[in-house]
């Protein structure tokens, strides 16, 4: 199993960035790169406890399609997701969230295991790791633009 953690600062109220975290539509726009899309289950706004999501996208040169769960959810201290299906052996994201002086810190946890056993084990090592890093602080990174942004026009939440 791989796991990757980041921490991201933001100078905005935790409610805010909670939920701009588990906004659907903010996550396509992060994804862009990727033409992501939300196809089934909850497509747009806030995603709730026990609610689905199937995102797809283009990786590697081949769309995917990946389903995931909202497995726990603690408004607004944390929310986890985990894969139902997918090109992945075993997926689960914990978002954990942490007010800072006035700030918000946010913290991911993602655990990934490839299938393929041993190869799967060298492509993470080599590749998936570092690819899987950059796609989630492109995320982070909007996250926090929006949430720092004096406006924050062009995101409706609710």
């Amino acid at each position: 199993m791989s796991t990757i953690y980041l921490n991201t600062l933001i100078k905005a109220d935790i409610h805010y960035v909670f939920d701009l975290a588990r906004n659907i539509d903010l996550h396509q726009q992060s994804t862009a790169k990727t033409n992501e899309k939300a196809i089934a289950g909850r497509t747009s706004g806030l995603i709730e406890k026990n609610e689905t999501v199937t995102w797809r996208a283009k990786h590697l040169g081949v769309y995917q399609n990946l389903t995931t769960k909202i497995v726990s959810m603690e408004a607004p201290n944390q929310f986890t997701d985990e894969m139902q299906k997918g090109a992945f052996k075993s997926l689960k994201h914990q978002h954990i969230f942490k007010s800072v002086n006035g700030k918000t810190l946010m913290t991911d946890v993602f655990e990934f295991e490839s299938p393929l056993g041993i190869i799967g084990k060298l492509f993470n090592a080599l590749f998936l790791t570092d690819y899987l890093r950059k796609f989630l602080l492109q995320r982070n990174e909007l996250i926090k633009a929006v949430a720092e942004s004096s406006t924050h026009e062009g995101i409706a939440i609710f």
